[in-house]
Order: C-alpha cells, then sequence, then structure tokens
C-alpha cells in the first residue's frame, strides 16, 4: 500500500504539468513555454552561481599568477554575477518598451547561449581567470533581460488566478534541469579539470533547442500591449535614467516599504554564497560534487517538490502577507549555516542545503511574481525594473562585503577559521528583514495602504 500510494503520488505530480489541468485558452502556449524551459536552464546551469563559484574556487587554486586573494575576488564576481546583473533590468525594459517582446527575449537567450559557449576557451592562468568571470558577468546580463521582459509574458498570457501555479511548473522544471546539470559538471570536474572545455558549448547547444521551442510562444494582446506601451504616460515608461526607480518608489508607498525590507532581507540572503564556497573549499576541503550539491545541485533539486506547496499559498494571498511567512525559512537556512561554520559540522551544511531547498521554492515565485501585486499591466516591466535593479544593487554589494568581512575577521579573531562569523551577519540580516515583513502585514491589515496609487493588489 505504501509503495503504490508513492506511485500515485508521483503519478499525480508529473500529471499536474500537462496542459489539460489549465484552461483552453492557456493551454497551447503553456504547453511550448513549457517544453522549452526543460532546455533553456541547461546553459544557465553552467554559469549558475552555486556551481560556477565552485568550480571557479577549486580549479583556478593551481593557476599560474592567481593569488588567494585575487581567486576569492573572483568567486565573490561570480557570485554575485546574477544579481549585479539585475541593474542592467531598466535597459532591457527600455529597450523592449514597445516592441515585440518574445522576439527580443528569443535574442537574448541567444546571445546568452553564445557567451556560455565561449567560457569554453579560457586558459588555465590570470588571464583565463579574468576571461571567465566577464563571460559569466556578461551572459548574466544577457539572461536579464529574459527574466526581465519574461514576467510581462506571463502578465499577459496568464490569468492572476492561474499564474503563480503556471510560474510554478516553469521554475520547477528549471530547477531539475539546473539540479542535473550541477551533477553532471561537478562529477565531470572531479574525472577531469578540464572537461569544461567541451561541456559548456554542449550546455549551450541544448539552450539552443530550447530557444528555437521557445519562438512559438505567442503574446495575448501583444498589439493592444505595445500600442499602450506607447502611448502611456511618459512619466510612466521605462528609461535608462535612474531617477524613474525612484519614481515608482515615491508614488507608490506599500511598494517602497516592501522594497525596503525586501533589500535587507535579501542582502543577508546573497551574503551567504560567496563565503560559503570559500568555507566548502578551504575549511573543508570538498570535492567538486560535494561542493556543488551543498551550494547548487541539492536546492535545486528539492525545489520541484516545494514550489506546489508555495505557489498555493501566493494564489491566496498578497506577496506582502506570503513573505512574512516564507522568510522565516531562510532565517532557518541561515542559522544552519551559522552553526555549520562556527562548530566545523559539514552535516549542518547538507542540512542547510535541504532548508535551501525548500526556501528557494517559495523565493522563485515571489520574486518572479511579487510585482504583479502592485503594477497595473501597462507598468508591469517598469515595476519588474525597478524589483531586479534593486536586486542588483543588493547583489553588487552583498557578496564583496561578505568576502571583505570574511577576510578581515579571519585574519583579526585568533585562532584559525574567524571568518565564520560572516554567518552570523548574514543571520542577523534576515531576521531583521523576516520581522519587517511581518511588521508590513500588520500595517496592510490596519489599512494604512488602502489608497495606494495604481496598485493591482488584491
Amino acid at each position: 500500500m505504501t509503495i503504490k500510494r508513492a506511485i500515485d503520488l508521483v503519478g499525480g505530480f508529473v500529471a499536474s504539468f500537462h496542459p489539460r489541468t489549465l484552461p483552453p485558452m492557456l493551454r497551447a502556449n503553456y504547453a511550448r513555454e513549457l517544453v522549452s524551459w526543460m532546455f533553456l536552464p541547461v546553459m544557465l546551469g553552467a554559469v549558475e552561481g552555486g556551481t560556477i563559484s565552485i568550480i571557479v574556487k577549486k580549479a583556478f587554486a593551481s593557476a599560474p599568477g592567481v593569488s588567494p586573494a585575487a581567486l576569492n575576488l573572483a568567486v565573490a564576481v561570480v557570485t554575485a554575477a546574477p544579481a549585479v546583473a539585475n541593474i542592467t533590468s531598466f535597459v532591457w525594459a527600455t529597450f523592449s518598451h514597445g516592441r515585440p517582446k518574445i522576439r527580443f527575449i528569443a535574442w537574448l537567450q541567444i546571445a546568452t547561449a553564445l557567451l556560455v559557449a565561449l567560457i569554453a576557451a579560457t586558459p588555465h592562468s590570470a588571464a583565463g581567470l579574468v576571461m571567465l568571470t566577464t563571460l559569466v558577468v556578461l551572459a548574466r546580463v544577457t539572461w536579464t533581460g529574459v527574466i526581465t521582459i519574461r514576467t510581462t509574458v506571463w502578465g499577459a498570457n496568464y490569468p492572476r488566478a492561474d499564474r503563480a501555479r503556471i510560474a510554478g511548473k516553469m521554475a520547477t522544471v528549471q530547477s531539475a534541469a539546473l539540479s542535473i546539470v550541477g551533477v553532471v559538471l561537478g562529477t565531470a570536474m572531479d574525472w577531469n579539470e578540464r572537461s569544461f572545455h567541451w561541456l559548456f558549448p554542449l550546455c549551450a547547444l541544448v539552450g539552443l533547442l530550447g530557444n528555437a521551442i521557445y519562438r512559438r510562444v505567442r503574446l495575448r494582446g501583444q498589439r493592444r500591449l505595445a500600442r499602450a506601451e506607447r502611448c502611456g504616460r511618459a512619466e510612466d515608461r521605462p528609461t535608462l535614467n535612474p531617477a524613474s526607480v525612484a519614481r515608482v518608489l515615491r508614488n507608490d508607498p506599500l511598494y517602497r516599504r516592501f522594497m525596503l525590507w525586501l533589500f535587507v532581507f535579501g542582502l543577508g540572503n546573497l551574503m551567504l554564497s560567496a563565503p560559503l564556497a570559500i568555507v566548502l573549499n578551504d575549511g573543508f576541503h570538498v570535492t567538486y560534487i560535494q561542493g556543488i550539491l551543498i551550494t547548487s545541485a541539492i536546492p535545486t533539486a528539492l525545489m520541484p517538490f516545494t514550489i506546489p506547496m508555495w505557489s498555493k499559498l501566493l494564489d491566496r494571498c498578497h506577496v506582502v502577507e506570503f513573505r512574512a511567512i516564507h522568510g522565516w525559512s531562510f532565517v532557518a537556512v541561515s542559522l544552519l549555516q551559522f552553526l555549520g561554520a562556527a562548530f566545523g559540522v559539514l552535516s549542518l551544511f547538507f542540512a542547510a542545503a535541504v532548508g535551501m531547498g525548500i526556501a528557494f521554492g517559495g523565493g522563485v515565485l515571489a520574486w518572479n511574481l511579487g510585482h504583479h501585486d502592485f503594477a497595473p499591466p501597462n507598468r508591469d516591466a517598469q515595476y519588474m525594473g525597478v524589483h531586479v535593479t534593486l536586486t542588483g544593487l543588493r547583489g553588487l554589494l552583498a557578496p564583496f562585503l561578505a568576502v571583505g568581512i570574511y577576510d578581515l575577521l579571519d585574519r583579526q579573531i585568533p585562532g584559525s577559521g574567524g571568518g565564520f562569523w560572516v554567518f552570523g551577519v548574514c543571520l542577523a540580516l534576515n531576521l531583521v528583514g523576516a520581522i519587517g515583513f511581518v511588521h508590513l502585514k500588520r500595517q496592510m491589515a490596519s489599512g494604512q495602504f488602502k489608497a495606494l496609487d495604481g496598485a493591482a493588489a488584491h
């Protein structure tokens, strides 16, 4: 009975991805997009922060001309790349304004694939380390355009009642692909550190297959959306002027408060990754596969099982209420990592990786869809642009701040491994952010933000 129950659960889980579970008018686009996201994340997995940070830290440790300080800086750069690239979101929102969204996204996907493939040409030297980090950053910049504009496609193609569930399906297949790529890369790198010379082009080729499928997606109401974008008020249009971020935040007090607490909370999360790769290598001397399992593969492998739970919650409540509950999962993760680093227990990092998979399941949904609870349709890209730009700012700060604190404490505190206290700093920031979300939820419940200007809150 137990085995039969397990088979039924797995069967039900797989069946839930079928297009027939959605209203007929959504099925064609959903099917094309779902299949494309089975292939596109393969090229992204090669430059995923947790995976590439372990590869950089271990593969270039013996490279001629690369000092330990320079290597840690490179780890910070590749870890920061996904978030730092978000600063360019307003560039992509501006360039895509009034233009066909699917075609624009497709060209950005091709650019990302080419940049990933070029990583294979990096030599094992200081110059190669610079080249690799540059290509990773550029690949994440072009991918930022994909995720910035993709939310507009989702907003137009899928109604609010189904959006979180559909986004959850996309995120589920993406996380499965990322996890598989991480395990394959880790295993191959343990076998031969030079294997990335042929693995990265292969990942890029699979991504191009996904691109060919994605090009068949159709944007509902594309002409109407383009007309609304072109004819909207000038001050509502995305621009390359950073002042537009301030304007959105000034005019929407609830979104401003939400972004404030998300900045504090997200800073703590983004600070975890770079010192994690350093501690795992220098303190525990993990293999490629062990490091990638902890930083990337385990969290992404667990996301498919946790996303459905979080998507049901997000479908029922405002994103502020969602974050007031979800935020505590990241607090638990940072606590486990702090304890693991403080007491030198590797198993606690594996436990934290499991917790990270649970937390990421909700985080990926809220990150991609949360702004819809504030933005009117014709300003969707603008609100998403504010969100990802602020993510980029904290991403620019967090890894370098974390590595700086780690190096400083490691030198100043007597005894080896004093840098572990950086995980305590991350824990404190997560805790403050989670409390901030709870406070904001209570302010909403009291009616303080009823008179919102243009918000789409429900």
